[in-house]
């Protein structure tokens, strides 16, 4: 039988994407702690565009999120481009590039930093960084935010 290798933290947060992008609400769940937190920029467009929060506790708002509620706003050419990966022991940094047609129309089109903490194989905070006035440009448009 041949000697299987670990996965490694950076293997781990990549399948994770992987899931993310599936849809697949049980392969999602499978990435996180039960008690596992997302939190992006208080204010951002996404979370003001959806009436949604910025901050995600536990693992099934997560998977609503991502399942039912992110695909409302990027309804279509979603392609994410995973960038640079750093990882150490239970903490991987990823950047991102995310391009999607959004609901009304607009083209989306934004970088972000996320940092993922591990408890052993699965995912339990994600800290979200983006470009938030690109990301407010994108949804929507030259409009001030109130």
């Amino acid at each position: 039988m041949p000697h299987m290798t670990p996965r490694t933290s950076k293997d781990i947060v990549i399948d994770a994407w992987r899931a993310f992008a599936s849809r697949d609400a049980a392969r999602i769940a499978d990435c996180f702690t039960p008690d596992a937190q997302w939190l992006a920029p208080e204010g951002n467009a996404t979370a003001i565009a959806l009436d949604c929060t910025h901050h995600m506790i536990g693992r099934d708002a997560i998977v609503h999120f991502l399942t039912v509620t992110f695909p409302k706003l990027f309804v279509a050419d979603i392609l994410v481009e995973l960038g640079a990966i750093h990882a150490n022991d239970e903490t991987v940094i990823v950047e991102e590039r995310m391009q999607a047609t959004l609901a009304n129309g607009r083209r989306y089109d934004n970088t972000y930093c996320f940092v993922f903490v591990l408890e052993g194989e699965r995912i339990a905070r994600v800290r979200e960084y983006m470009d938030t006035m690109r990301g407010w440009t994108c949804i929507f448009g030259k409009e001030v935010r109130v």
